[in-house]
């Protein structure tokens, strides 16, 4: 009587039809989702996601394959110490690639342990040099560097601000100090203006009157700031509260949506002037329109500044591993060093570096609150 139970059973079993494996892509991301640049880093993790899940709606195979495109974000806390930690968490976890991470100081380190591993990185916000100077087959970034930053931002002070005394203050962080020493070269190389002081404060500042005061008396027409948003905040109030009419310059660390929530009245009009890497013209503009039209309806905030870069990260290793028939870091980073792919921040090819080929910056300033793009500079 058993084993006329059994027989049917084990026939069943036989006849079921073989289920096809799905291979699992996983991508990691890794930005400051904690402390005063969580919002940034937050976006980060954002618009890798909103590149995640397009992915995978659209069924998008790798080698013929189905794919399950699987996103997994990590803090670094804009912390050194936790960004080796969060990169080492990922190789653990087996990501193949990684978007990340936001700040200089961060990223640097970090590439070690990728290199190490073999897995390609993507940062979509760190600009400085050493970064892809490090001779790292691994390491890209879709955002143009310090060097490119500093010298546009000095030549358009000079040139177009008119500027002949200006004063420097950074945040002595890898990122902050090293876009104003570029930004000091770039003043040098134009000729025509002098820096009259460079002041330093940290990313955690909350007190500038000294180093104002310091710089009040010399009288600059123009302050530039390496940092960012949650430093530079509180630098226009007490600008604003001393009597500064001097314009802030700066880069993408501070041209976020929430400055104007940070600084308040003091942001003023046409007062603050920032660039963000990439830039789009013409036709390309609609892209780059919808996608903020898609950050908005989905996250019900407006986008801050790097998620754009971290879904053109994701979308970049996509368009790799495709080409390469294969998501094996091995076989698809040749592939990546190669690409050419046309993103919402423009067109993203890179250099013998990993640095992002004809690079193009964004002007903005804020008007009654608002960021306002001002001109495609290169």
């Amino acid at each position: 009587m058993r084993r006329s139970i059994l027989l049917p059973c084990l026939f069943v079993l036989a006849a079921a039809p073989a289920v096809q494996a799905q291979t699992t892509v996983k991508i990691g991301t890794v930005s400051p989702l904690s402390g005063s640049g969580a919002h940034q880093g937050k976006d980060i993790e954002n618009g890798a996601r909103m590149a995640i899940d397009e992915l995978n709606a659209k069924g998008t195979p790798v080698g013929g394959k189905k794919v399950k495109w699987v996103l997994q974000p990590e803090d670094d806390g804009a912390d050194p110490k936790m960004g080796t930690a969060a990169a080492q968490k990922l190789v653990d976890a087996g990501a193949v690639a990684v978007v990340g991470h936001l700040n200089s100081g961060t990223t640097v380190p970090a590439s070690k342990i990728y290199n190490s591993a073999g897995i390609p990185q993507i940062s979509p916000a760190a600009t400085t040099p050493l970064y892809t100077r490090q001779g790292y087959k691994t390491a890209f970034r879709v955002v143009a560097n310090d060097g490119l930053v500093g010298r546009t931002l000095a030549t358009y002070s000079i040139k177009t601000l008119h500027a002949t005394k200006i004063a420097v203050i950074d945040d002595r962080t890898a990122f902050g100090q090293g876009l104003a020493d570029e930004f000091v070269k770039g003043v040098k190389a134009a000729g025509g203006a002098e820096v009259v002081s460079r002041q330093f404060t940290n990313d955690k500042a909350t007190d500038f009157n000294a180093i104002l005061t310091q710089i009040r008396a010399r009288k600059p027409d123009v302050v530039f700031y390496g940092g960012m948003d949650a430093v530079a905040g509180p630098l226009l109030k007490q600008m604003k509260a001393l009597g500064m009419g001097a314009k802030l310059v700066s880069g993408d660390g501070i041209c976020s949506e929430k400055l104007p929530q940070l600084a308040g009245d003091a942001l003023g009009n046409d007062h603050v002037l920032c660039v963000v890497a990439g830039g789009v013209t013409g036709p390309e503009e609609a892209a780059a329109k919808a996608f903020s039209d898609r950050y908005r309806q989905r996250y019900k905030m407006e986008l801050q500044t790097y998620a754009p870069y971290a879904y053109d990260a994701v979308m970049v290793f996509a368009q790799a591993m495709q080409q390469a028939g294969s998501s094996d870091p091995a076989k698809f980073l040749p592939a990546l060093a190669k690409v050419r792919h046309q993103g919402v921040t423009g067109t993203i090819a890179f250099d013998p570096h990993g640095d992002l080929l004809n690079a193009a910056l964004t002007l903005y300033t804020y008007r009654d609150g608002k960021k306002v793009k001002l001109q495609v500079m290169r």
